[in-house]
């Protein structure tokens, strides 16, 4: 596991800034490769999805979850337990935060990534989730599914309502490679691009402020829709006005 020092204070204040915030070469190499490797043989070449048909077109959402520790798939703890990761944590989310799930999203090729949303509900500025994205191989233009960011969004309350798949003004490009980490607010709105040549992997150790509730990321909210995945139903439809 990568040692190198990193300066807690000045990404904290980036992510405060933007949202989110992106840390090249986090990780080493060698213990990337090793989950991916894991990674790759759960999945194989053409998982199924999980998600019933109207949520994959309503969303225009094909990814593939993962939650390897819920499976006491030890190989993943590392990762969790790495003090510089603990470090930059308390100090974006505060002493008391929780560690919520560790989850892997997998996207086969010539499947639609995910349109813009935002992972829980922005109703209380101060309840949230934070996406600790961490990237086992290279998100290339040849791989596809780059990750496209509005800065400082997260302040800027609900997603609009409208067009899945548009441009915002602004919006910025992420193309992570092997062993980055990106910090990601979950009001922050966000996309990820279409899937080309190869699968396209991440692996997001989620967390949450002190008193969040266990259940904040159960409702996502897309352009066109509330969607609460306990119940695999549309709670709210979205119209632009």
């Amino acid at each position: 596991m990568n040692r190198a020092r990193i300066d807690v204070e000045r990404i904290a204040a980036d992510f405060e800034r933007d949202g989110f915030v992106l840390v090249e070469d986090f990780f080493d190499a060698a213990s990337m490769g090793r989950l991916d490797r894991i990674i790759r043989r759960y999945f194989g070449e053409k998982p199924d999805f999980w998600h019933n048909d109207e949520f994959l077109n309503k969303s225009r959402t094909e990814v593939v979850p993962w939650f390897p520790q819920k499976e006491g798939v030890g190989a993943f703890d590392e990762i969790d337990a790495d003090p510089r990761l603990r470090a930059l944590t308390r100090a974006i989310l505060g002493d008391g935060w929780a560690s919520q799930y560790c989850m892997v999203m997998f996207s086969k090729p010539g499947t639609v990534g995910q349109a813009w949303h935002q992972d829980c509900p922005p109703d209380d500025p101060a309840v949230f989730n934070l996406n600790r994205l961490v990237y086992t191989a290279d998100i290339t233009d040849e791989v596809g599914g780059q990750t496209l960011v509005v800065p400082g969004s997260h302040r800027r309350g609900l997603l609009p309502a409208g067009e899945p798949d548009c441009d915002f003004d602004g919006q910025v490009v992420l193309r992570p490679r092997r062993g980055t980490l990106v910090l990601l607010h979950g009001h922050c709105w966000h996309r990820v691009l279409p899937i080309a040549g190869a699968c396209r992997v991440s692996t997001n150790y989620r967390a949450a402020p002190a008193g969040t509730p266990d259940d904040v990321t159960d409702v996502c909210v897309y352009r066109n829709m509330r969607y609460r995945f306990s119940t695999s139903a549309v709670v709210e439809e979205r119209i632009a006005r």
